[in-house]
């Protein structure tokens, strides 16, 4: 039986997520990796990269850095790790905000590649600007922080010879995280998703992966695309927040 890849990329995503945190704002709580990349940004949050262990000495840390840069106390953890913390984070005031399906793809079987045009994008400025109009108003500060972050991969996939959609990755200690996809509404439906799923696929497995993992919302189109391009469901993000 295949191990369970769950606790393996918890790690790889929690030292990955380091890489948001401006100059002395990022910390280490016990398992927890904390972040402040500036005001209001999705990134403002910890990872938790271990599978167990979170003390109540960590969470009054975490609480105090996150009071501190004055952000929600918001914690992301694989659903491996999870139930032993339930009773902790419950006391403490912390709920559940929403869910994430965790999926993952070996990267030795790999898709056709893409017969879309895909390239990699090597203005990161152009990039953002691009994702931030399929994500929509009010993202541009969270693209481009995404677009600079050191180790990033970026793809643009085009449609009749225009950009159409865009997507990221990264790889940490074997593991390509496949991210930040959006498509400007008027080219949605015409495969920009699967174009760049296969390309980031390929990509990560020229980058020395061996395993690619992504996050979508439950029941969603990108959920479809993404076991039609044979990601298989490994488990889920769990994100809470303190109230």
């Amino acid at each position: 039986m295949a191990a369970d890849p769950l606790p393996r990329l918890a790690r790889a995503e929690a030292t990955a997520h380091a890489r948001y945190g401006r100059e002395g704002a990022v910390a280490h709580f016990g398992p927890l990796v904390a972040v402040h990349a500036g005001p209001n940004l999705p990134v403002d949050t910890a990872w938790h990269g271990g599978s167990a262990g979170l003390s109540a000495a960590d969470l009054d840390a975490f609480e105090a850095f996150s009071a501190a840069h004055g952000q929600s106390a918001t914690l992301h953890v694989l659903s491996h790790a999870a139930p032993p913390l339930l009773p902790l984070l419950g006391d403490r005031g912390y709920a559940l905000e929403y869910v994430l399906h965790v999926y993952t793809h070996d990267l030795t079987a790999l898709p056709p590649p893409p017969t879309l045009d895909v390239q990699e994008e090597l203005n990161p400025d152009a990039w953002a600007a691009l994702s931030a109009r399929g994500f929509g108003p009010g993202t541009e500060t969270m693209m481009r922080l995404v677009a600079h972050a050191p180790g990033t991969q970026l793809m643009t996939a085009l449609v009749e010879g225009k950009p159409a959609a865009s997507a990221a990755l990264s790889v940490q200690d074997g593991v390509a995280a496949l991210y930040g996809t959006s498509t400007l509404p008027e080219f949605r439906g015409r495969g920009a998703q699967t174009a760049l799923l296969a390309a980031r696929l390929h990509l990560a497995a020229r980058l020395g992966a061996d395993l690619a993992s992504v996050f979508v919302t439950p029941g969603s189109g990108s959920e479809r695309n993404v076991r039609r391009a044979g990601f298989g469901v490994a488990g889920a993000r769990l994100t809470f927040v303190r109230r």
